[in-house]
C-alpha cells in the first residue's frame, strides 16, 4: 500500500515520467493480466482516459502487468463495476462513487456533491488528508480498496442540459430530469422528478422526451457526446456538483500478488492520468463554452433562488443523514467540511 509519505516522494519523479521496466531485464516474470472497466461509452474523456491510463500500465511494467481495458457496460451493466471488481471479475475499475449508494451511502458524499469541497480541495483531501483511508474503512467487508492518486476531481459538472429554460424554483417543480446521487436525491426533495439513466441512454432519452433535463460531467465531455444537439439551454453552477470526481478501484486480492515495486508504478501512473485528465478537462471546458454557443445553445448561469434552495436543502439533508446512517457517514462529512473550511480560510 502507498503510503501519504512515500506518495509525496513520488510526485516528483515517478508521476511525472513512470518508471519503464524492460521486457528483456524481465522476461523471466510470470505476465499478470487484469481486465479493467469504465463506466462510461467510448466517446466520454473519462473513458478515454481510463483506456489510457490502462495501456500506459501495461507499456511502464515492460508488459510484466497486462492491464486489459474494456468500455463501460461491456463486460458488466454500467454502473455495476465495483461489484465486479469485489468478486474479480474485473481486477481494476474506474467509477463514481456515488454509482454505489447502494452499498455505501457516505458514497455520495465523495462525489458529485451539493456544497462539496472544489475539485483541487477534493483531490488534496483524497491524498493528503485521510480521504482514500476514509473511502477504504467505508468498504470494509467489500474485497475492493483505492489509495492516494487514485481520484481525478474533474470541473464542476454541468447543472443541466435542459429542453425547459429555469425561469426559477417554479421550473424546478415537476421537471423530469436525470440526476445521480445526492444530487438527484435533493433535487426530489426540492420537488423534481428525478430518475436514474446510464450516461450512454441520455441522447435518446432527451429525443424520446423521457427526461427534459439531466446533468452529466463537465461541459468538455458533454460537447464529445452531442448534447448540443438535443438541448437549448446549458445551466452553469457549482452548487450541485463542484466537482465530479471518479476514482480507480482494485481487487484487494489481485493487489496483493503484486511485487511491491508494480504497486508502486500502477500507483504512479493512475496518480499521472487522473490529474492529467483534471487538467485536460478544465482546458477543454473552456473552449466548449463558446462551442456550445456557437452551435446555437444558450448558456446560462442557474437562477440564484435555484441554487440557495439547493444548498439549503443540502444541508437539512446531510443533517439527518450524519444522525440516521452508519458512524462512517457522519465521519467522512465533517472530515471534508473541516478540510473546506481551512481551505477556504486561506483562499
Amino acid at each position: 500500500m502507498l503510503t501519504r509519505k512515500k506518495f509525496l516522494g513520488l510526485t516528483a519523479t515517478a508521476l511525472a515520467a513512470p518508471m519503464v521496466i524492460s521486457s528483456t531485464a524481465r522476461a523471466a516474470d510470470k505476465v499478470i493480466t487484469w481486465k479493467s472497466s469504465g463506466h462510461g461509452p467510448a466517446s466520454d474523456p473519462s473513458q478515454i482516459y481510463h483506456d489510457k491510463c490502462c495501456n500506459a500500465i501495461t507499456k511502464a511494467s515492460g508488459g510484466r502487468l497486462v492491464v486489459k481495458p474494456f468500455v463501460g457496460g461491456s463486460i458488466v451493466p454500467a454502473y455495476k463495476e465495483l461489484d465486479a471488481v469485489d468478486q474479480n471479475v474485473l481486477q481494476f475499475c474506474y467509477t463514481c462513487p456515488m454509482y454505489n449508494l447502494d452499498k455505501w451511502k457516505a458514497a455520495g458524499l465523495i462525489s458529485s456533491r451539493p456544497g462539496a469541497l472544489p475539485g483541487e480541495a477534493l483531490r488534496s483531501w483524497f491524498d493528503f488528508a485521510g480521504g482514500a483511508d476514509l473511502m477504504n474503512k467505508m468498504m470494509e467487508g467489500y474485497n475492493v480498496m483505492t489509495f492516494p492518486g487514485a481520484l481525478s476531481p474533474l470541473p464542476e459538472e454541468v447543472f443541466f442540459h435542459s429542453k425547459v429554460k429555469l425561469e426559477g424554483m417554479q421550473s424546478i417543480k415537476g421537471l423530469k430530469a436525470r440526476c445521480m446521487g445526492d444530487g438527484g436525491e435533493i433535487l426530489k426533495r426540492m420537488g423534481a422528478a428525478t430518475v436514474i439513466i446510464p450516461g450512454g441512454e441520455l441522447f435518446e432519452a432527451m429525443q424520446r422526451g423521457t427526461i427534459d433535463a439531466f446533468e452529466y460531467s463537465t461541459l468538455a465531455s458533454n460537447w464529445t457526446m452531442h448534447f448540443n444537439e438535443v438541448a437549448k439551454y446549458v445551466y452553469l453552477s457549482s452548487t450541485r456538483a463542484p466537482s465530479d470526481p471518479q476514482v480507480f478501484y482494485v481487487n484487494k486480492d489481485a493487489w496483493a500478488k503484486l511485487p511491491d515495486d508494480l504497486k508502486e508504478l500502477v500507483q504512479a501512473v493512475v496518480a499521472k492520468y487522473t490529474q492529467d485528465q483534471h487538467e485536460y478537462l478544465v482546458a477543454e471546458s473552456l473552449k466548449a463554452v463558446e462551442k456550445f454557443k456557437a452551435a446555437g445553445n444558450e448558456v446560462l448561469r442557474v437562477p440564484k433562488d435555484i441554487d440557495e434552495a439547493l444548498l439549503a436543502e443540502a444541508d437539512k439533508f446531510y443533517a439527518e443523514k450524519s444522525k440516521s446512517e452508519k458512524p462512517i457517514f457522519k465521519e467522512i462529512y465533517e472530515s471534508m467540511k473541516n478540510f473546506g473550511i481551512a481551505y477556504a480560510a486561506v483562499k
